[in-house]
């Protein structure tokens, strides 16, 4: 038991709001629908956030198995992903086996989700910044995949664009499994939930 806190990785802002790059905060805020919590502005921590508690009988139901879930997205860009997760999990008192970290991952296809714990950051500025400011790679990490571009478009402009029309109803479906992927680690562990969606 112990209190869990994940992290939606994206950049701050409505005009970033539906790009590829921001999956993880769309996650995030599908968590928070879910369970019903609304979201406060922590302007010292730099982040928002929303509290809940999820048991085996679902979210907001009270009891001795129920886990206090923090949910968070950053109110910091991208690269500095790491100075919020920092200064929530200090604050809250929350070891890395705790961290949820919900991103982006360009060498998984859209639509399909993948679930690690610790590993490399694979050119990802959300996580080495976690790693620089929190000294560790250590945590749990739900991937959504957002495909590579096709042709000579720049990785960097990519993640940075909006889901394509005929794309959405694969987001939709790729945020409710993310969403999903955090609920069953934090209620079953890992290698359940990669038995699930690491298909």
């Amino acid at each position: 038991m112990g209190t869990w806190l994940v992290v939606g990785l994206g950049n701050p802002g409505p005009s970033y709001a539906r790009h590829r790059h921001n999956v993880g905060a769309m996650a995030a805020h599908e968590l928070a629908k879910r369970s019903s919590a609304s979201w406060k502005s922590r302007r010292m921590a730099r982040a928002d956030t929303a509290q809940a508690r999820l048991s085996p009988a679902g979210w907001g139901f009270p009891g001795a198995d129920a886990e206090k879930v923090i949910l968070a997205t950053t109110r910091t860009y991208m690269n500095l992903s790491g100075v919020p997760t920092r200064n929530l999990m200090g604050e809250q008192k929350i070891k890395p086996a705790h961290l949820i970290v919900i991103h982006d991952e360009l060498d998984i296809d859209l639509g399909q989700i993948r679930v690690k714990f610790g590993g490399g950051d694979n050119g990802h500025n959300g996580l080495k910044s976690i790693r620089a400011h929190c000294g560790t790679g250590e945590y749990f990490r739900v991937r959504v995949g957002i495909g590579r571009p096709t042709g000579r478009m720049d990785v960097s402009k990519w993640v940075l664009t909006d889901f394509h029309s005929n794309e959405r109803d694969d987001l939709a479906e790729m945020i409710s499994q993310a969403a999903d992927a955090v609920e069953s680690l934090i209620l079953n562990g890992l290698e359940p939930t990669q038995s699930q969606f690491n298909s």
